[in-house]
């Protein structure tokens, strides 16, 4: 019990070290956008790129065997270019949304990530979630909607346009591939190589990223009035997203996508504390509230282990094992593999220890 609490206060602190840079990620976006007059997301997610490119790409560049970066390429090439194109659209699409509808819908629309992930785990990772995960995903669904109704009742409405639902449709499409990208990420780093995921995005994403930067940014990156200030703001904001890149691969490898994407749920949540105190906002006793609904969403699900299926025949038998005691399987013939569901967790939990056999 000891060993399982550890584990998951440390779950806890990495999923909130992540929200504290998205949080600091999110202001700086502000101060360019709101001070400056900055509107530059492509470039921002270009200068990232570039350092992953520079870090991650040359190391896969001078290894030796299969771990280069021409036999990695000359494996899996078009996959990563796919996954590339995708995490950059993934952010575009999230950060032109708060031009054309209000922070509260952006908020409370994100969220579709949650479903997005849980879905495609279930199918292409072969998760299974216990009833405790599913109450624990309610509850920090929950939390987010005591922000929203928070926002709502004292007016915060920045970032409303007149194209709300356009600006609705591309959260909703930005949450979809962040969730896509979330989940290939997982499979990654946990049967590959945190290296090769983060050379390979390098790799792609600036390529991609540099196009779309010479199409539909290069007008906007003129009027930015360049100074020392600002300067100084996307080496901070290049800086914390390398970060956050580098990070989250060793935290989605110790925990999941799904873990991982309600923890960011508390970063909206760091953005309107230092609003309070940055940009003069309203206090509102539900943010406390949704914060430790959401809290307390996150130790119900870290709390308990998923099933893992190892063999695709599983699907079959899994949906099937209600009404068949687990002891009992029935015999498979001489020469026949068994297939099997395994547990992976945060922290070995009780009763978890042995693997649960099916037929």
């Amino acid at each position: 019990i000891r060993e399982l609490s550890e584990d998951l206060l440390v779950t806890l602190a990495l999923g909130q070290v992540l929200s504290l840079l998205i949080c600091a990620i999110s202001l700086i976006s502000k101060y360019l956008a709101n001070d400056f007059h900055a509107n530059t997301p492509v470039f921002q997610s270009f200068l990232n790129y570039i350092l992953l490119f520079l870090v991650y790409t040359t190391t896969l560049a001078v290894r030796q065997g299969e771990g280069n970066l021409l036999a990695i390429l000359k494996q899996r090439w078009w996959k990563y270019m796919i996954l590339g194109f995708i995490d950059i659209e993934a952010n575009y699409l999230a950060l032109k949304a708060y031009q054309h509808t209000t922070l509260s819908s952006v908020q409370l629309l994100d969220c579709f990530v949650i479903p997005v992930v849980l879905l495609l785990s279930w199918f292409f990772l072969l998760v299974r979630y216990k009833a405790v995960h599913f109450v624990g995903v309610g509850l920090c669904l929950l939390g987010i909607g005591c922000m929203v109704g928070a926002d709502i009742l004292l007016g915060r409405q920045q970032g409303f346009g007149e194209q709300k639902l356009f600006g609705d449709l591309l959260v909703l499409g930005g949450a979809t591939l962040y969730g896509i990208s979330n989940v290939c990420e997982e499979f990654i780093v946990k049967n590959l190589s945190r290296v090769e995921f983060l050379g390979m995005m390098g790799l792609f994403g600036s390529f991609f990223s540099g196009i779309q930067l010479a199409i539909m940014e290069h007008k906007e990156l003129l009027k930015v009035p360049w100074d020392w200030q600002i300067g100084l703001l996307y080496v901070g904001f290049s800086a914390f997203m390398f970060i956050l890149y580098s990070f989250m691969p060793v935290v989605v490898k110790r925990t999941s996508a799904t873990s991982v994407n309600l923890s960011l749920l508390t970063a909206d949540l760091y953005s309107l504390f230092c609003g309070l105190f940055l940009f003069h906002y309203k206090f509102s006793g539900l943010y406390l509230l949704s914060f430790f609904v959401i809290i307390l969403g996150l130790i119900l699900y870290s709390s308990s282990s998923t099933y893992v299926a190892q063999d695709p025949r599983v699907y079959k038998q899994f949906r099937n094992t209600g009404s068949q005691p687990a002891t009992n399987p029935p015999q498979l013939s001489p020469g026949v593999l068994e297939p099997s569901v395994t547990f992976t967790n945060l922290g070995t939990e009780l009763g978890d220890e042995q693997p649960v056999r099916v037929a």
